[in-house]
């Protein structure tokens, strides 16, 4: 965690947590569950900051999807195709999970871009398919923001809760990351039994 370029862009203030969150995008080489909270236990020092914080990270997490967004616009379904089956697996998108994100976007475009930013790996690239397909810019980027908020905003406070507690950023952000994936798979389930048993109640 002590790396040299994570540590100087995060001494730029807030210029460097809006460059963290944008190349978080595109360089998931550290999860961002444990980035997060790293950047909440060592750039945070109050309340002001927290939000702050929060809002710049989640502000540079936007424009990297808007450039994801930008790429699968300008490329187009099959040349974006085509680089995934060759070059995917270098940056953890294969083309399986591509897709599988793809597909998603035939149900409720805000719901899924919202959903989709709260999920590990798959709110990295979701953007990409949503650029070929040319779901609406303007819902496409608020939605983005509020899956984004839902995401960071827990992370970088634990980070903040934890300073002087001895937790290590590893640690504590794969505690919360797999405590939020595991509320988000509960309320889906939930969603989807209530779905299927008013549609049981409809045909009887």
């Amino acid at each position: 965690m002590n790396s040299l370029p994570l540590n100087w862009l995060l001494e730029l203030g807030l210029i460097g947590i809006a460059v963290v969150g944008l190349l978080e995008k595109f360089l998931p080489i550290l999860p961002s569950y444990v980035l997060f909270v790293f950047i909440g236990l060592a750039t945070v020092e109050d309340t002001l900051d927290l939000i702050q914080t929060v809002l710049t990270a989640s502000l540079g997490s936007v424009l990297g999807a808007l450039a994801w967004y930008s790429i699968g616009h300008a490329l187009g379904a099959s040349r974006c195709e085509r680089i995934v089956e060759r070059y995917g697996k270098f940056v953890f998108l294969k083309p399986e999970l591509y897709r599988r994100l793809a597909a998603a976007y035939g149900r409720n475009h805000f719901l899924v871009t919202v959903v989709g930013q709260t999920i590990p790996t798959a709110r990295i690239y979701l953007a990409l398919p949503a650029g070929i397909l040319g779901v609406p810019l303007g819902p496409f980027l608020a939605a983005t923001m509020i899956g984004t908020l839902a995401w960071n905003t827990p992370l970088i406070a634990i980070g903040y809760l934890l300073r002087g507690t001895g937790w290590d950023p590893a640690s504590a952000g794969m505690t919360i990351g797999l405590s939020l994936i595991g509320l988000e798979v509960l309320v889906i389930f939930i969603v989807s039994h209530a779905r299927r048993r008013h549609l049981r109640q409809q045909v009887f």
